[in-house]
């Protein structure tokens, strides 16, 4: 594989977790992700369920975890199932990897070829009273395609449908939201990564660049220091460009005068970076440019300090919102009267800022955790307020990745240039 593989303690301790909290008596199954096809015999490239890697490490297609703590014999506790591989498959696609290599990757001492899995399956089956079952339930989730999961749990229900099934999102979503030290370390180094990208192109951009021309500088650096791809699309937005918040074409040319907001992330271990800044395209802030980007930044500042232990995302997203409400203000763009006649369930400064500031960040880009949910020392949040002024043919959005800790925060992007004399320094240093 292209990066470095977390210690298997990092698996073993999460697979722990999972299983402190199942029911007693139950049995847990989670599936690879499926190699998604596009037309004629073409395939999209694999990228691996998170929850079967976060709880065994294992990248590759084709696998399954089976986790039953209350089975008689140790070794049936923690089952591994992998492809089997042979001559021919290494010829066509490469090394995939031998049973050895599972478990010394995953921790688990028990891994056989997936073609065992049936039989296996069904002699534990008679043991268990419960079985936990894996899908989608993120709140943004759009489960148009049919995954291995979903039709696993069908076959399930319809081949044993006297066993009690439970839901495995609800714990999923509890212990993947706060991080391990070891999983501090790999979105470490999924934003190293994503810095070398940001200065690269500070010293490539200039008038008439084209917004893919910066997409590719990117990822050039990108896949050199061994991330595999974009954590998400990218956007690359200049002038109005950047006032459309999902802007993902990268096909404008940026214009003298204009601004670039770039809002990118490099992957590393299937672990994301996200990271928001937007620059100048000729390397000079004009005042107005200036006094948006500065006003965002403080909105910025103080939402980092209010992400504490034990807040919650609902409260804190309000109390950003009263922040920004004064920012706004201060730039002319909304007046006191405005606040004061504003309806409570759509806040006049919503005009300008129609997003959240803050979503949990890890394997998934938006990483699992609930609204209501206490924040806890371990989580990771973006923190990316934006002010957008469409009639001025301005949008600007800057976003840093921060991991609370017991003394606040502690910002993992703190060593990418953010400041507006540094940016300007950089770009006119060539």
């Amino acid at each position: 594989m292209r990066y470095s593989p977390a210690e298997k303690e990092l698996y073993i301790n999460n697979r722990k977790k999972f299983a402190n909290r199942m029911n007693p008596g139950s049995l847990a199954i989670f599936n690879s992700n499926d190699i998604m096809s596009t037309s004629a015999d073409g395939t999209m490239p694999f990228i691996q369920q998170t929850d079967l890697f976060y709880l065994s490490g294992i990248d590759q297609e084709e696998s399954i975890l089976l986790m039953f703590p209350g089975a008689s014999e140790k070794l049936n506790r923690e089952i591994l199932f992998i492809k089997e591989t042979n001559d021919e498959i290494a010829i066509w696609e490469g090394h995939k990897y031998t049973i050895d290599e599972a478990r010394q990757l995953s921790g688990i001492q028990t891994v056989h070829w997936l073609s065992q899995f049936n039989d296996i399956f069904n002699g534990l089956l008679f043991q268990a009273e419960s079985l936990y079952l894996n899908s989608n339930e993120h709140l943004r989730a759009k489960n148009e395609v049919e995954t291995r999961d979903a039709r696993f749990a069908d076959w399930c229900k319809k081949k044993y449908p006297l066993h009690k099934i439970e839901r495995s999102q609800p714990i999923l979503h509890e212990i993947r939201a706060v991080k391990s030290s070891i999983e501090i370390e790999q979105l470490k180094k999924a934003i190293h990564i994503t810095e070398k990208g940001f200065k690269r192109v500070l010293k490539f951009i200039q008038p008439d660049v084209m917004e893919y021309e910066i997409e590719a500088e990117l990822i050039h650096e990108f896949v050199s220091n061994r991330s595999r791809r974009f954590a998400f699309q990218p956007i690359i937005a200049s002038g109005f460009n950047a006032c459309v918040l999902h802007y993902i074409e990268n096909k404008g040319r940026c214009k003298d005068g204009d601004l670039v907001l770039m809002d990118i992330g490099a992957e590393y271990g299937n672990y994301n970076a996200d990271l928001t800044r937007c620059i100048p395209v000729n390397g000079r802030f004009t005042d107005r440019q200036r006094s948006v980007y500065n006003a965002v930044l403080k909105v910025q500042n103080d939402a980092k300090s209010m992400l504490l232990a034990g807040n919650n995302i609902p409260d804190y997203h309000k109390e950003v919102g009263k922040i920004m409400e004064s920012e706004l203000i201060g730039l002319g763009l909304l007046s006191k009267t405005d606040i004061k006649n504003q309806n409570p369930s759509n806040p006049a400064y919503k005009k300008y800022f129609m997003h959240g500031t803050s979503h949990h960040l890890g394997l998934d880009v938006h990483d699992y955790g609930y609204p209501q949910m206490k924040m806890k020392v371990g989580m990771v949040f973006t923190v990316e307020p934006g002010i957008y002024i469409r009639e001025e043919n301005l949008g600007i959005r800057l976003e840093n990745d921060v991991v609370i800790t017991e003394d606040g925060v502690d910002d993992l992007m703190k060593n990418i240039p953010i400041d507006t004399e540094e940016i300007e320094e950089l770009m006119n240093s060539k």
